[in-house]
């Protein structure tokens, strides 16, 4: 099934190379979790502070507990810093 991989910040080295402004149509196994996404490509969990998976927050501690579906948008940003 297909999601859109939606990476910001430092993450962003970690999508496909064939993306676009940040975000990547990308094929997953059937109930793949968010933190097996994560996992496929090689974005590191501390890093990530805010997830949303179709606009709606999950807790990184939650990542393998959320299963993905088809056509589903998962955007991942890393802590922000800033003054």
């Amino acid at each position: 099934m297909n999601i859109t991989l939606k990476l910001f910040s430092v993450l962003e080295k970690h999508l496909p190379p064939d993306a676009v402004r940040n975000q990547s149509l990308i094929e997953i196994a059937d109930g793949a979790s968010v933190g097996d996404v994560l996992a496929a490509h090689g974005v590191p969990l501390p890093l990530c502070q805010i997830i949303l998976v179709n606009g709606v927050y999950s807790r990184p501690a939650d990542v393998d507990d959320v299963t993905l579906k088809p056509d589903d948008v998962l955007a991942v940003w890393p802590p922000v810093a800033g003054g």
